[in-house]
């Protein structure tokens, strides 16, 4: 990063695109904002159509995900939407598999609905922080005019609040998309990770370290390479090894958007097959040929090696990947825990523009991370018949 910021008199400087911002950070007070009763009728109005609208699509992973693409099929200058869409997609995925071939077979009963309490609560955060600012954006430009200011009535950062009024002015969607990854990630932060009830039940346990050990956070981005529905799906995309830091998260939400938006191609591509495939939270909407959301095996029959570098074996059943509807209930949500995470300017460090070279190749070692899976269900089954 240091060799991208230039030195001046001895100093690191940052880019001149990000002095603004950073001085609009540094002087940015948390004056007292009037209390809602006291906005004009027509402000009140808009935030409670915003909570409301937010609330109604904040249901469950499959209404998040298919919210973020339907915002972004119309605001395709908001580029988030769409790597948020992607990223949700995988949120889906991971809260299936607890109740898939085999990670129910890895973990126990209390250890899943554990680990899904811990996935939809992050997934639920994240769009009832991220999806507010985006209407209030549409609302802006229906009104030709910056309605930012109410970013803070609905509990959204300062710092945010400061991106936003740059992006009105700029259309730098670049900026706007990492200070959102910065953003949702930080708000995470002691909302989940640092959470004392996600550390014990989640962090220390043996399944998440067994989880990490099996490169089992792969972020996968499929994508068509003819354009054809039937067409089984390409993947690209990248490991996370260590969720547990705030660093790791937002370097990999970087790579993830450089990934997807510095490659026109692949975006098209992306885009193209998400738009054709609408999310379910079965990994069948990528893989038909290998996984089904119906299972086709019987009770009690014996596990056997069922796959070979991603392709199934002859004569081998397809693995159980259950449509999110049919593997958890809808969960009503505590309310959100209040407070801003924005402390000091030099997070905008993040913003400065890298080019690093990412290459997505993923798929060769998401095939190994089935295959690892498999044998230690096969093997834990056969240690505890």
């Amino acid at each position: 990063m240091l060799n991208l910021l230039r030195i001046i008199g001895g100093k690191l400087q940052l880019p001149e695109n990000l002095l603004l911002i950073k001085a609009k950070l540094k002087n940015y007070e948390s004056v007292s904002i009037p209390e809602e009763q006291y906005l004009s009728w027509g402000d009140q109005e808009l935030l409670r159509k915003i909570r409301l609208k937010t609330k109604q699509l904040n249901v469950n992973n499959v209404t998040r995900t298919k919210a973020y693409l339907d915002f972004y099929i119309f605001r395709p200058e908001i580029h988030w939407a769409f790597l948020g869409h992607m990223v949700s997609r995988n949120g889906g995925w991971n809260m299936t598999d607890l109740k898939g071939e085999f990670l129910s077979k890895l973990m126990d009963e209390q250890s899943i609905e554990d680990f899904y309490s811990f996935l939809e609560r992050g997934n639920w955060l994240i769009f009832q922080d991220a999806y507010p600012q985006f209407l209030l954006y549409e609302e802006s430009l229906f009104q030709s005019r910056n309605l930012f200011y109410l970013l803070s009535y609905l509990n959204v950062s300062a710092f945010m609040e400061v991106i936003w009024n740059h992006f009105w002015e700029e259309s730098d969607s670049y900026i706007l998309a990492i200070a959102l990854i910065i953003n949702e990630q930080s708000y995470l932060e002691k909302r989940i990770v640092q959470n004392p009830i996600y550390k014990k039940k989640v962090f220390q346990t043996f399944e998440f370290v067994l989880q990490d050990l099996l490169s089992f956070n792969q972020i996968l981005f499929p994508f068509t390479r003819n354009g054809h529905s039937t067409e089984k799906a390409s993947l690209t995309g990248l490991t996370l090894h260590h969720f547990g830091s705030l660093h790791e998260r937002i370097r990999l939400g970087k790579d993830l958007y450089q990934l997807l938006f510095n490659d026109a191609e692949l975006l098209e591509k992306a885009y193209r097959w998400a738009t054709i495939h609408p999310h379910t939270g079965s990994r069948k909407d990528y893989w038909p040929d290998v996984f089904n959301d119906v299972h086709e095996g019987v009770p009690g029959m014996a596990l056997t090696r069922r796959l070979k570098y991603c392709q199934l074996r002859k004569g081998a059943l397809r693995l159980y990947s259950p449509k999110l509807e049919f593997a958890w209930k809808n969960v009503i949500q505590s309310s959100v825990e209040r407070g801003d995470w924005f402390e000091h300017w030099r997070i905008i460090n993040y913003l400065i523009e890298e080019k690093n070279l990412v290459n997505g190749k993923v798929e060769g070692e998401y095939c190994e991370t089935l295959e690892k899976l498999e044998i230690a269900a096969i093997a834990k089954t056969a240690i505890f018949a």
